[in-house]
C-alpha cells in the first residue's frame, strides 16, 4: 500500500541526513550505501562474442539493502534518485532504477551541485529522466578497464607474481613516472658559473650577469670564471638602460578538482586521497551550531570552472560589503575543454555568509584548512588584479651586461586574500638611478653550480601532468596515485613518487607487450572518444570495439610467447661455485639475477653485485650498491649482515683528512666531494 511520502535515494547515509533535514517530513532518504550492481569480481563479466554485453550483478553483500530500498519503494508515492552529478552517480541511478522496475521515461532523477536547502527543493521541482548518454559514458569506461585489467592481469601472474593488476590509465601513469626516473639516474650533471656583483645605493642591491657582446654568456669552470672576473674588476659599471612598466597579476579561477588537489598537496601537504575526503566531508555536510548539518562547498568532482550567477553576485557582495568596491572584478574564465565540462560548476562555498573563521571552532583542522583554501580561491577569483611597478636596470662594464630587477606593490587585489606565491621580487625596489650614471661595485663573486636532474614527481606534479596530457578525469586522479602505490609499484621518497623495481618490471612488460596501454598518446586519443558518447551520443560498444582488434592481437601474441619473454641470456665472467660452469644474467620476478647455465642439474643462483671500487673501512670487504624495498639506492658493506655499514651517497675511494672516514659524491654548492661522517663537515 503507497503512503503519501515520495522516496529520495542518494549515495551515502550522510549526505541522506543532511537532505532529509532540508526536505521535511513528507520524504523519506535513504542511501544506496554507492553502487548496487556491477561487473562480477570472480570472471570477466562482458561477453565478447555479444557486442560486449556487460553482465551486471547485484553486488555481495548489499542484497538487505537492496531489499529496503525495494521496500521503501513500493510503498512511495513517488521515487526521486538524487546520486552525485556525474557518470558514476548517474550509473547508480540507472541500475537503482532497473532495480526498482521504474519507467526508464519516468522524471525520477534529480541532480544538485550543492547541498543547501535551496538546490535541493529546486532540484525536487525539476526531475529529469536518467541521461542514458552519461551513462553509456560510464559503462564504456567501465567495460573498457575490465578487459584490460582482467585480460593483462593473468599475465603479469605468470610473469612476476601473483595479485598484480594493470589498469588502462593507472599503467599510463607508471610509465610517466618510471620514464622520469630514467631520465634521472641518466642524467649527468654539467658544472656552470654565475657572477654577482653588489652596489652601493638606498637601499643596497644586486645584478646579475646575462649577457656578453649581447649574448647571453655561459661560464662552465672556475677558470673562466676566474678571468671573467680579472675583467670586470678592472673595468667600471655604468647604467645603460632602466625600463619602468605597469604590471598586473590576474588571479587563478576557482578550483576545479585537478587544482584542489595540486594546491592542497603544495600548501597543506595532504595527499590526493585525504584531499577528496575531507573535501567530500565539506560537501556532504558539517553539523553546525544553531544551523544544522550544511554542506559548506559545491560538489569536488568538477573540471569546470564556471560559476553560477547566484554565486558570483553573492561573492560580488561579500568583496564590496568588506574590502571595497575597487577590490571587485567580473572576471571571466573559460573551461579548457568544452561540453564535457561545463556539467558543474567550479568548486565554491555553498554559503557566503560562513566565512571560515567563523566555524573554525566547529570543523576538524584538516576541515578548517581545506574549507578556507576553497573559500579563499573562489574569493580571490572574483577580486581585482594585483598592480605592480617593475623596474629592469640594465648595467655595462665594458662587453659585459648585468641585469637588475625591482618590483613595488602599488595595489594588492586579489593577493589580499590569496598569495599563490612567496616571491620577493614582488616588493624588492631598486634605489634610484640614472642613465649613464656610475654605480661603485662593494662586491663581485662567482659562485660554482651544477645542473640538476628532472625532478621527481610529487602527486601535485603528477596530477597536474595528467590533466595537462589528457590522461583520466579529475575523479580518476586519487584512486590512480592510491593504486600505484598500494601495489608497490611506486614508494613515497618525502612527498617524492619513486618507481620500484617491481614498478620498472610490470612498465617493461607492458611496454613490450601492450605499446598502446603505456602510450599517453593512446590514452588521451581514448579519453576523447569516451567523451564523445556524452556529448555526441556515439555509440558506446563501437568504441570498445575498434579498441579490441589491436588489443586482442597484443594479447594474444603476449599469451604465446609468455614462457619466452625473458630478454637473450648474457654469460658473464663469473663461475657457478658449485658445479663450476659459467653464471648467466636472467630476469625474475625481483629482476635480473645471475643463474648457472647448468639448470636444471644445477640450480644454484646468486644476487647480482655491483662494486663500487671501495673497501669497507670497518671490514676491509667490498662496498656494493644495493637498493632499498622503495627502490633507492643506498650502498651497503658485502659482509652484510655481519657489518652493516651503508651510506646513501656513492663513497669514492679517498679519506677525508679532518677525521679519516670515507668520502662521498655529494654535489652540493661549490662541492663535488664530502665526508661520509655527519659531525664532519670537510667538503672538496
Amino acid at each position: 500500500m503507497a503512503s503519501n511520502k515520495n522516496l529520495v535515494i542518494v549515495e551515502s547515509p550522510s549526505k541522506a541526513k543532511t537532505i532529509g533535514k532540508f526536505l521535511g517530513s513528507r520524504y523519506k532518504v535513504v542511501a544506496s550505501v554507492g553502487h548496487v550492481r556491477d561487473l562480477p569480481k570472480s570472471k570477466l563479466g562482458v561477453d565478447i562474442e555479444n557486442d560486449f554485453e556487460p553482465g551486471y550483478i547485484n553486488i555481495r553483500g548489499k542484497g538487505d539493502v537492496i531489499k529496503m530500498l525495494k521496500k521503501e519503494a513500493s510503498k512511495a508515492s513517488k521515487v526521486y534518485l538524487a546520486t552525485d552529478p556525474d557518470r558514476e552517480g548517474e550509473a547508480i541511478s540507472w541500475h537503482l532504477e532497473n532495480i526498482l522496475g521504474i519507467d526508464p521515461e519516468e522524471p525520477c532523477r534529480i541532480v544538485f551541485n550543492e547541498i543547501t536547502k535551496n538546490a535541493i527543493k529546486e532540484a525536487v521541482k525539476n526531475p529529469r529522466a536518467v541521461d542514458i548518454k552519461l551513462v553509456d559514458a560510464q559503462q564504456a569506461r567501465r567495460v573498457l578497464d575490465r578487459l584490460v585489467g582482467y585480460q593483462i592481469s593473468p599475465l603479469l601472474w605468470a610473469k612476476v607474481r601473483r595479485g598484480l593488476s594493470a589498469g588502462r590509465v593507472q599503467s599510463a601513469a607508471l610509465k610517466i613516472i618510471c620514464d622520469r626516473e630514467k631520465e634521472i639516474q641518466a642524467f649527468v650533471p654539467e658544472e656552470y658559473w654565475t657572477i654577482t656583483a653588489d652596489f652601493k645605493g638606498e637601499p643596497p642591491f644586486s645584478a646579475k650577469l646575462v649577457n656578453k657582446n649581447g649574448k647571453k654568456i655561459v661560464i662552465n669552470n672556475k677558470e673562466e670564471n676566474d678571468a671573467v672576473l680579472g675583467e670586470l674588476r678592472r673595468g667600471s659599471f655604468v647604467v645603460e638602460n632602466i625600463e619602468e612598466k605597469d604590471r598586473m597579476r590576474r588571479p587563478f579561477a576557482p578550483f576545479t578538482t585537478s587544482s584542489l588537489q595540486q594546491d592542497a598537496a603544495n600548501k597543506l601537504n595532504f595527499t590526493t586521497r585525504k584531499t577528496m575526503m575531507v573535501a567530500q566531508q565539506l560537501y556532504e555536510g558539517i553539523d553546525l551550531k544553531g544551523m544544522g548539518t550544511v554542506g559548506l562547498v559545491s560538489y569536488i568532482r568538477t573540471d569546470s570552472v564556471r560559476i553560477s550567477q547566484e554565486a558570483k553576485a553573492a561573492a560580488k557582495e561579500y568583496i564590496i560589503s568588506n574590502m571595497g568596491k575597487e577590490y571587485y572584478s567580473d572576471n571571466p574564465y573559460r573551461n579548457k575543454k568544452g561540453e564535457v565540462q561545463d556539467a558543474h560548476e567550479a568548486i565554491r562555498p555553498s554559503n557566503m555568509e560562513l566565512e571560515p573563521d567563523s566555524i573554525k571552532d566547529q570543523l576538524t583542522k584538516d576541515q578548517y584548512n581545506l574549507y578556507r583554501l576553497i573559500w579563499n580561491r573562489f574569493v580571490a577569483s572574483q577580486m581585482a588584479p594585483a598592480r605592480f611597478k617593475a623596474v629592469t636596470v640594465d648595467i655595462s662594464n665594458g662587453a659585459y651586461e648585468f641585469r637588475a630587477n625591482g618590483s613595488k606593490l602599488l595595489f594588492d587585489g586579489f593577493l589580499r586574500v590569496y598569495d599563490s606565491s612567496k616571491n620577493d621580487e614582488d616588493n624588492r625596489w631598486l634605489p634610484n638611478m640614472e642613465k649613464g650614471e656610475e654605480l661603485t661595485a662593494t662586491d663581485i663573486k662567482g659562485e660554482q653550480n651544477f645542473t640538476q636532474p628532472p625532478a621527481r614527481f610529487t602527486e601535485a606534479s603528477l596530477v597536474k601532468d595528467l590533466e595537462e596530457k589528457d590522461i583520466g578525469r579529475p575523479s580518476t586522479y586519487a584512486t590512480i596515485v592510491g593504486a600505484l602505490i598500494e601495489r608497490k609499484y611506486v614508494g613515497r621518497e618525502k612527498k617524492s613518487l619513486v618507481p620500484t623495481e617491481l614498478g620498472f618490471t610490470v612498465t617493461n612488460i607492458l611496454s613490450e607487450y601492450f605499446k598502446e596501454i603505456v602510450d599517453t598518446g593512446f590514452t588521451a586519443k581514448m579519453e576523447e572518444k569516451l567523451d564523445d558518447v556524452e556529448t555526441k551520443g556515439i555509440r558506446w560498444k563501437s568504441i570498445i570495439e575498434d579498441f579490441y582488434v589491436g588489443f586482442a592481437e597484443e594479447l594474444e601474441r603476449a599469451q604465446k610467447e609468455i614462457d619466452r619473454m625473458e630478454q637473450e641470456v648474457i654469460i658473464t665472467d663469473e663461475i657457478c661455485e658449485k658445479c663450476g660452469k659459467p653464471m648467466a644474467i636472467k630476469h625474475g620476478r625481483f629482476g635480473e639475477f645471475l643463474a648457472c647455465t647448468g639448470y636444471p642439474e644445477c640450480d644454484n643462483t646468486r644476487t647480482i653485485v655491483t662494486k663500487v671500487g671501495v673497501k669497507c673501512p670497518l671490514c676491509g670487504k667490498d662496498i656494493i650498491e644495493k637498493r632499498s624495498r622503495k627502490g633507492r639506492v643506498f650502498y651497503g658493506c658485502s659482509g652484510y649482515p655481519d657489518c652493516k655499514n651503508v651510506y646513501w651517497n656513492k663513497p669514492v675511494d679517498k679519506k677525508c683528512p679532518e677525521c679519516g672516514s670515507l668520502l662521498v659524491m655529494k654535489k652540493t654548492k661549490g662541492h663535488e666531494l664530502a665526508c661520509s661522517n655527519k659531525e664532519c663537515g670537510y667538503k672538496e
